[in-house]
């Protein structure tokens, strides 16, 4: 799972709430209502005037990067995601709607250093993007991805395939040799969302000139995933599904979901204490305000 780092900084319980924080609250609120049951004006991931970005460093041969995501208009708003490694996924970040510079420098270097790639990317209020780092080094890109975290009928999983293997592709792909999702994938490609039997399967790799792989893989009902298969260590492929979204309209902030997932018997805590949970940071929350540091602060909160 890959680290980041961001400050918050403590006002006094009288300060306005800045306007950038009220996203991120109001769906706080809108997580404790729909776990009550209670009636909602929207079912957005991120609602107002936040977005939601996250990191994928799919390029087999390219070495751990540290990646930046700067805000164009205001140099407050920064996320450091340090040592980012072949395989990773980033918990999604939330940000104030805009236009952010992402790029990437050989892990440990300096932050005024030159990057090896970068790329802007513009941020709607209510989107959620993946930027993935795909390709060999040579020819090393970043690919903007739009997400779709609309959840999927009753019983099924929605989800889409990245293909960050270099090994054998093109890549043919099918869910329980029932479901295709993709002929001749090309390495750096991606598929369409699309519906899916939810529930334990396996996900069926045709190389293009080797005999199918065979690999375990779990999409949960109700829940939308983005799956990436990946060159293995030691040769061969492996598959990891990151979750983008799960029912109830909640947006994951941790990282990957690597095929384990439960049955709804045991899938979390009662719907109410997470409720209250949800309802009691809110609280909380409304008499902080928070700031993403400038670059070059130290950083006075830590998560991994």
């Amino acid at each position: 799972m890959i680290g980041y780092t961001r400050s918050v900084k403590q006002r006094p319980a009288s300060s306005p709430l800045p306007r950038r924080a009220r996203g991120p609250l109001l769906a706080l609120l809108v997580a404790g209502l729909c776990a009550l049951g209670l009636p909602t004006a929207s079912a957005a991931p991120a609602p107002g005037d936040t977005g939601l970005l996250r990191m994928m460093h799919l390029s087999p041969d390219t070495p751990s990067v540290d990646a930046y995501i700067d805000s164009v208009s205001d140099p407050d708003v920064g996320v450091v995601l340090p040592a980012v490694s072949y395989g990773d996924v980033s918990p999604y970040q939330a940000v104030p709607a805009g236009t952010y510079t992402v790029s990437a420098r050989k892990a440990g270097a300096a932050a005024d250093s030159p990057p090896a790639l970068a790329t802007t990317v513009t941020v709607a209020p209510g989107q959620a993007v993946t930027i993935a780092g795909v390709g060999y080094f040579a020819q090393l890109g970043f690919a903007v991805l739009t997400d779709d975290l609309t959840l999927p009928p009753s019983g099924q999983s929605r989800a889409r395939v990245i293909n960050g293997a270099a090994t054998g592709s093109p890549l043919g792909l099918a869910l329980d040799s029932t479901s295709t999702l993709a002929q001749g994938l090309d390495f750096a490609r991606n598929t369409d969302y699309v519906d899916v039997p939810g529930g334990a399967g396996t996900l069926t790799v045709t190389p293009s000139s080797a005999p199918a792989t065979d690999l375990p893989v779990t999409l949960d009902a109700g829940s939308v995933y983005t799956v990436v298969v990946l060159d293995r260590s030691g040769g061969g492929l492996t598959v990891t599904a990151a979750l983008d979204a799960a029912s109830p309209g909640v947006v994951p902030v941790g990282g990957v979901e690597a095929g384990a997932g439960g049955t709804a018997a045991d899938a979390g805590p009662p719907v109410g204490l997470l409720a209250v949970a949800a309802l009691a940071g809110l609280a909380l929350l409304l008499t902080t305000r928070v700031r993403l540091p400038r670059r070059g602060r130290p950083a006075r909160h830590a998560a991994s």
